[in-house]
């Protein structure tokens, strides 16, 4: 079993055992039917991934790590807002009439802001203090920008990226309000895993930890047996990651600089209902 599935079944079974059902309170996310989607929640889960000894990716079902990485891309990379420039369909839903949605996430990433040394955008400030300042403890994002909010058709999740070097390792936390922990966990720590990897390397710098900071961790009521069909599986170790170590420019990877070998998983028969 992987170290992501030994995680992942400890903080559900955490949620199921003692977890806080908000059945009697008003809900913003609705099923298709119109129904409220209620949850079962634990606050404050903090889980720790140590890069250096397997990648995070759960066998308990599988994890479409390449879809998750061309959506970090799309954020990162891209700073973009519109779904055109997405490969996948993950925000469709959230998609208004002009094709974006709206002032959020890459939207943020590419705003330019004036430093003492020049402009920069936030990941552009990331890869400059990582590369000439490491000793800084002031090496963040933070896409959650209140002067936008009203004009974000999703307030950001996955919200903060914090970088620290120790020594010549790169560490991070990654901060989220908000978690769906059956479609939406083991998909943002693949993503950000790959993250520390790509700024690791762009700045000469080992990996290590990512940490892994949930303020609302939940699983949703219709959600529940699926969560407990899974957690009944054995999973299998973790595949082996690597990424083209040629590649010192940020903005040159793709998703296919990476590859994710022997990766074997359990099938998963459930239809997952969305919550919107």
């Amino acid at each position: 079993m992987s170290r992501a599935d030994e995680l992942y079944r400890a903080t559900c079974l955490d949620i199921l055992e003692n977890g806080f059902y908000d059945t009697e309170l008003e809900v913003r996310p609705r099923w298709a039917d119109g129904t409220p989607a209620h949850t079962v929640k634990k606050f404050g889960v903090v889980n720790r991934y140590d890069l250096r000894e397997e990648f995070p990716i759960m066998t308990l079902r599988r994890t479409y790590w390449k879809s998750a990485v061309d959506e970090l891309l799309w954020i990162w990379q891209k700073k973009s807002n519109r779904i055109a420039d997405l490969g996948s369909h993950v925000w469709d839903e959230w998609a208004g009439e002009d094709g974006t949605i709206g002032k959020a996430y890459g939207y943020q990433l590419g705003i330019k802001h004036q430093y003492k040394e020049g402009e920069f955008d936030q990941v552009d400030r990331v890869i400059y203090d990582l590369k000439h300042n490491p000793a800084s403890r002031r090496i963040l994002t933070n896409i959650y920008n209140f002067e936008d909010l009203h004009e974000m058709n999703l307030y950001p999740c996955a919200y903060s990226m914090t970088f620290n070097v120790t020594g010549n390792t790169l560490n991070a936390i990654l901060n989220q309000r908000s978690q769906d922990m059956l479609t939406a966990n083991n998909w943002n720590v693949c993503q950000y895993a790959v993250l520390v990897h790509m700024m690791a390397q762009v700045a000469g710098l080992e990996v290590g930890e990512l940490v892994h900071v949930i303020a609302d961790c939940h699983i949703y009521d219709r959600h529940i047996p699926a969560v407990r069909a899974m957690l009944e599986k054995e999973g299998y170790p973790a595949p082996k990651f690597s990424m083209d170590k040629s590649i010192t420019d940020f903005y040159a990877f793709t998703k296919n600089s990476f590859r994710v070998e022997d990766y074997r998983y359990h099938s998963f028969d459930f239809e997952i209902p969305m919550a919107i």
